[in-house]
This record gives C-alpha cells, structure tokens and sequence, in this order.
C-alpha cells in the first residue's frame, strides 16, 4: 500500500494550516458516522482523511461573508448565556 505524506496533500491545500484544519473537520465527520470517500481499510480516521485529501474528495468551501456574519452573531449570543445564566 501507497504511504501518504503531507507533500501529497499539499498538491491538492496549498496552505499546511488550511490542511490541518481541513484534515481535523474530517476527522471528526468520520468519527460522527460519515462514510469513508475513498477506500482505507485497517487505516486510523488520520491517515484515511489525509488520504481523501490527497484523492481530492475533500474540497474548501468558501464562506459568503453573510455566513460568517451570522456565525458570529450566534457566538455571541451563545457567550452571553454563558455569562449570565
């Protein structure tokens, strides 16, 4: 079987953050119960996100700034119940 590297990835994430967090946010889809988009058997849920990365299954989606406007505004909300129960 392929060994899978970072360099592989950032072929497809030009930024090493980006794939970081890219890679984590798959992580814990796969743990929740996501399939898996390419086939990885006996592979921890890492090196199985790393390889649809790689595989280009796993794409950024860009964010409209109105999204993160109201992101925003629910985190906020969401601090002031913290701060006052």
């Amino acid at each position: 079987m392929a060994r899978i590297t970072i360099e592989d990835c950032l072929k497809r994430v030009k930024n090493r953050f980006l794939l970081v967090n890219m890679a984590a946010k798959r992580v814990r889809q796969i743990r929740e119960g996501s399939e898996y988009l390419v086939s990885s058997p006996k592979n921890e849920d890492i090196v199985v996100s790393l390889r649809e990365i790689a595989a280009g299954k796993i794409t950024i989606r860009e964010r409209k700034e109105e999204d993160i406007k109201e992101e925003i505004e629910e985190t906020e909300k969401i601090e002031e119940k913290e701060e006052n129960p």
